[in-house]
């Protein structure tokens, strides 16, 4: 682990071809990033486009050049995720995110841009994902649909590593925020009672910390279904 002096977050080769880059700035929204290298070459939540180069820069630091980036997944369309996917709308490069996310982005969820000041990105999703197995190089992952902070909000399940990327739906000890427009409570409450069934070692949500381990995974469950559930 380090600290990276080119923006605020910190840069982690947390394990083998993965890659966690931790937003840490209090005072500036954006998104945590994941990058998933050997045969898979994806990157997770490119977050806003004003901060893509100073994460490329630090994907650079790690040997990683953007050349190396074959595929863009998105868990779910709000600006601060999805906004810088157009950075990557090249050939060859696949902008992937769920059906019913697309069609919210180009719907209601568009919207949300104009309430942060920021235009609707024109950017082309050349991948529709759809709930199931999905093959990258030689891996496979799982999309689980989880509604609730976004309609077509998903998770990306890597059965190998018994990792989750669960974008805003759940974070360390907290959950995403249902008010924005096409949010449920009550979705999300099933959503992430959903998760809770998988075997998962590593939960790397789409904001504040990893929750590592088994064992920590099991009870920041708990914890948000017994103590944050009755405020949703």
């Amino acid at each position: 682990m380090r600290w990276s002096g080119l923006r605020e977050e910190i840069v982690m080769k947390y394990a083998e071809d993965l890659y966690v880059y931790e937003w840490k700035d209090m005072f500036d929204n954006n998104c945590n990033s994941y990058y998933i290298g050997g045969s898979v070459q994806a990157l997770i939540d490119p977050g806003l486009t004003c901060h893509v180069p100073s994460l490329l820069e630090s994907m650079r630091c790690d040997g990683i050049r953007q050349a190396d980036i074959r595929h863009i997944l998105n868990t779910h369309s709000h600006p601060d995720h999805f906004e810088g996917s157009e950075y990557f709308a090249v050939d060859g490069v696949n902008i992937a995110m769920h059906g019913e996310e697309v069609a919210f982005l180009n719907g209601e969820g568009g919207s949300l841009y104009g309430l942060f000041g920021l235009n609707r990105p024109k950017t082309v999703v050349n991948r529709i994902l759809t709930a199931g197995e999905l093959t990258l190089g030689d891996e496979i992952f799982e999309v689980i649909l989880i509604p609730g902070h976004s309609p077509g909000s998903v998770g990306f399940y890597w059965p190998k590593r018994k990792a989750l990327f669960c974008g805003d739906v759940i974070f360390d000890r907290s959950v995403g925020r249902t008010d924005f427009p096409g949010g449920s409570g009550t979705l999300l409450k099933a959503s992430i009672r959903n998760l809770a069934d998988f075997d998962i070692e590593c939960l790397l949500p789409g904001h504040m910390g990893i929750v590592d381990g088994a064992e920590s995974v099991r009870r920041n469950f708990r914890i948000v279904i017994q103590q944050i559930f009755p405020y949703i």
